[in-house]
């Protein structure tokens, strides 16, 4: 299990958008993370009537930057680099909004195709093992 305080500095989402707590494994193409932060009163995507599982892929997309970010800091660099998200594919919601009261969120990514330009992966969401959003996700890492 990997604390926050572990991998949090190698991402951008900083602060209340730094939305998973710890990654309970990860290895060259896949990372699990877990997030409680979901159930929060002051979630910064909670609209009136709680948190709608489409923001559920902004936790799919985090979990792709600190898998990338693990990858780079393995590699000896300091900082993953930017990432822009440019496509979601495939989404399939299997709620509308996420019930705070169900437990934690485990987030699991796989990398299906990875290059110094950018990168896919494939995502879940689940909630005491149901599937609550599924998809993809490509990334770009702009030229520096």
């Amino acid at each position: 299990m990997l604390a926050k305080t572990d991998w949090a500095r190698l991402i951008p989402h900083q602060g209340a958008m730094c939305l998973l707590d710890s990654v309970a494994a990860w290895d060259e193409t896949t990372i699990h993370a877990v997030a409680d932060s979901h159930a929060l009163a002051d979630h910064p995507l909670r609209g009136p009537d709680g948190l709608h599982a489409v923001h559920l892929a902004e936790y799919g997309a985090q979990a792709m930057a600190v898998h990338g970010a693990l990858l780079s800091r393995e590699q000896g660099e300091t900082k993953a680099r930017p990432g822009r998200l440019v496509s979601l594919r495939d989404v399939s919601l299997a709620v509308e909004y996420v019930d705070p009261a169900c437990g934690r969120l485990d987030v699991h990514a796989e990398s299906l195709y990875a290059e110094p330009a950018g990168a896919q992966y494939a995502f879940r969401v689940e909630q005491n093992g149901r599937v609550l959003v599924s998809g993809r996700a490509a990334v770009i890492h702009p030229a520096l």
